[in-house]
């Protein structure tokens, strides 16, 4: 009896680009280089140890979550990318043993727990830094100026935070923010180099302009109905990376254009209602999770358009 191939019918159309998983989590990584760049530049050796430890720890865990589950660990990039942006969206000053156990929320209940790669509802990355918000507050909030691998670390605050001081002009501030010269979380205080990221992506078209676009246009948009400085609020706090790199996330963000475009345009409402009458002065990272969270309501009432349809139209007589 000869053996009979099992053929695998999927609905067209049978579109295929030379892009695995791995490639493009890959790709992920070399975007993410800028602002690793720039944390290391700016935030010394400890920002190197802050993303060595998060990144190898998050493999790590993944590695064992396979085992105990009784899958085959492929290393297919997508724990490097969260251990990279939970390590870029941490304080420079970080304990290492608190980015080891952020690292392996990331992985193990944030996404090994839901089933793995393709699975998970929420953002691991995010998810692993709520966990550490709630759990190591005055460590996440403890921020330094950028120094270097020269000086030692001095305390400041963030330009959202109460207490930020600038003493010098707006234009000279706005310079800072976009350089990456103020403090804040190892990879979201330099706009350039995040930006030098995100455009890297759209261009491969490995993620939908239209989520980093809609998010920023409609978080400036706001900003300045409510009378506050839109240039500001997209250069200060973690929009940009966030923008570009977490909510683009293929997993947990809306499928359809239009989806997204809806998508996009809550997380700004959301972001900006946080920061300017919540408790905290940052809203990305919870504006994303919550948004994570309706992504299936989003899919469910925005329907992608079966290929090669054409809409019949019902003659009047």
């Amino acid at each position: 009896m000869s053996e009979v191939s099992q053929l695998l019918v999927s609905p067209g159309p049978h579109l295929w680009k030379k892009l695995s998983v791995s490639k493009i989590m890959y790709l992920v990584v070399i975007a993410l280089l800028f602002p690793t760049g720039a944390a290391i530049h700016f935030f010394g050796y400890h920002a190197l140890s802050v993303i060595g430890v998060s990144v190898g720890v998050a493999v790590i865990t993944e590695y064992l979550c396979k085992k105990l589950k009784g899958q085959v660990f492929v290393m297919d990039g997508s724990a490097v990318v969260t251990g990279l942006l939970l390590a870029l969206i941490l304080p420079p000053l970080i304990p290492l043993w608190m980015v080891a156990l952020g690292a392996v929320f990331s992985i193990a209940i944030a996404k090994e727990a839901f089933g793995g790669l393709g699975h998970n509802i929420f953002n691991p990355a995010l998810a692993g830094r709520a966990f550490m918000s709630m759990s190591f507050t005055l460590e996440m909030t403890s921020w330094v100026a950028p120094t270097g691998f020269t000086a030692d670390a001095v305390t400041t605050a963030t330009p959202l935070g109460e207490s930020f001081v600038w003493t010098a002009d707006r234009l000279s501030l706005y310079q800072a923010m976009f350089l990456g010269n103020t403090a804040g979380s190892l990879g979201e205080t330099s706009a350039l180099f995040i930006l030098i990221g995100g455009l890297f992506l759209v261009g491969l078209r490995l993620i939908n302009w239209r989520i980093p676009a809609v998010y920023i246009g409609m978080v400036a948009l706001l900003s300045f109905a409510m009378g506050q400085d839109p240039l500001f609020h997209i250069l200060a706090g973690g929009l940009m990376i966030g923008a570009f790199f977490m909510a683009t996330d293929y997993v947990t963000s809306p499928l359809t254009n239009r989806g997204k475009i809806v998508f996009a345009l809550a997380l700004g409402v959301l972001t900006i209602l946080i920061r300017r009458f919540g408790g905290m002065p940052e809203g990305v990272c919870y504006s994303i999770l919550f948004m994570n969270a309706i992504t299936p309501l989003i899919d469910r009432y925005i329907k992608i358009r079966p290929y090669g349809l054409i809409q019949k139209v019902e003659s009047a007589g």
